[in-house]
């Protein structure tokens, strides 16, 4: 998940409540939702994922609050790229090639952003097919190229990309399994971490799973708890198909926002993995996402009121003075849980907690909380409490203090690998 607030807060405005002042970096936009997103957006320039102009010149054309405009916006900027992409004078170098194709896929990804109000929207399978063919032509010119491959699971395919370290296939080298969150793809975190990791010559395994862009895309499959049943596959797959290039003894697994819950849930039931990093460590969602509620949706809820409960939240969408992350938050989680119901779909993140499975998590864990966290406050610490001498809390402040680092990607990188190389060598 690239924000913290899935419900946010209602301000007067519909936008904003703070000054520039009050914010640890010059805003993109008075709407905070669109100043986040372009902020991550644009830290993907360090992995090669995007120019900084570029994203400076969109800034200047979304409108707060104007979900459409911004899709626009991006896509416009998306389509640019690609022309840029499919210059054949633009094909002479890998480096030309895998960057421009990179970006062009990054940018087909904002565009998707804030388009799932509308299920049938042609935009979401168009904008993603884009952006999936992009990044293939972007990892097909890696050094080492990435492999897209499909692992099965018990009841649904878990899609992921294997990266290697290195062309010496015959050589055992740290590796890294990686999943994102709520809302954010595989494809984004390549330039995040996967670049990064490769670079400190490691492997990384990158992988979706129900609930995530595209196996939710491909599959219609809403998010599931039980976040084994799609690591385990990927865990096996690596060490049936990938054991000559893997070193067992460093295997880590890390979870990016709320793959913060899905990580810690896989790595309780995952005994061969070594070490766990919780980019935002997460000890009960539910408390989260339902502590954003506004008091009088809040009183609906606890009260069992299903059905009066879903037309106000859902009546809130109409309302062009609620803020953006409110009305993201209730359009993404429908869709992301594949349920109708704003009711339901809180409830489905009921079982997303580690409250009775984090003492079954027997190896050393990095839990990272942010000095701007908002949902999840309090949470991270919560974690590193009840994992005892096995957790380890690195807090994130100023600049990089937003939830998962927006732009500050290069300072969370330096902490995960400080951690990696004195918990693992």
């Amino acid at each position: 998940m690239r924000f913290s607030p899935v419900f946010g807060v209602v301000a007067a405005s519909g936008f904003l409540s703070v000054s520039n002042a009050e914010e640890p970096v010059i805003l993109l936009s008075e709407d905070s939702a669109f100043h986040i997103e372009m902020l991550g957006g644009m830290g993907y320039a360090i992995g090669g994922g995007a120019d900084i102009s570029p994203i400076l010149a969109a800034a200047k054309d979304v409108v707060p609050g104007d979900f459409q405009r911004f899709g626009d916006v991006f896509s416009k900027l998306a389509e640019e790229t690609k022309a840029q992409a499919l210059d054949p004078d633009n094909a002479y170098d890998p480096v030309n090639v895998r960057d421009t194709w990179f970006s062009t896929a990054n940018y087909f990804r904002r565009a998707d952003m804030f388009l799932h109000g509308n299920w049938s929207n042609p935009a979401l399978k168009t904008f993603w097919d884009e952006q999936l063919y992009a990044f293939d032509q972007g990892i097909a010119a890696l050094p080492v190229p990435g492999e897209r491959i499909q692992i099965p699971a018990d009841n649904f395919t878990v899609e992921a990309i294997w990266y290697s370290a290195s062309p010496d296939n015959s050589t055992k080298r740290p590796t890294m399994i990686i999943g994102n969150g709520f809302d954010a793809a595989q494809e984004d975190i390549y330039h995040t971490l996967v670049a990064h990791t490769l670079a400190r010559g490691w492997n990384a395994l990158t992988y979706e799973g129900p609930g995530q862009p595209t196996v939710r895309r491909g599959q219609n499959l809403g998010f599931i708890h039980q976040w084994e049943r799609v690591v385990t596959p990927a865990v096996d797959y690596l060490l049936e198909n990938k054991i000559s290039e893997i070193d067992t003894e460093r295997l880590a697994l890390f979870g990016n926002s709320l793959g913060g819950y899905l990580a810690a849930r896989a790595a309780a039931f995952e005994p061969r993995i070594k070490a766990v990093m919780l980019n935002g460590g997460i000890f009960d969602a539910h408390e989260g996402y339902a502590s954003q509620l506004p008091p009088d949706l809040a009183e609906l809820y606890n009260s069992g009121q299903k059905e009066a409960f879903d037309e106000a939240a859902l009546s809130i969408l109409e309302d062009k003075n609620v803020s953006s992350q409110l009305r993201w938050g209730i359009e993404y989680g429908l869709w992301a849980f594949n349920v109708k119901s704003v009711y339901e779909f809180l409830q489905g993140t009921k079982p997303f907690t580690v409250e009775d499975i984090i003492d079954r998590i027997k190896v050393p864990v990095w839990v990272a909380d942010f000095e701007f966290e908002g949902i999840f406050t309090g949470q991270p610490q919560k974690v590193k409490d009840a994992l005892g001498d096995l957790g380890t809390l690195h807090i994130f402040n100023g600049s990089a203090g937003y939830h998962c680092q927006p732009g500050a990607y290069m300072e969370m990188n330096r902490a995960i690998f400080a951690w990696l190389h004195k918990t693992l060598g």
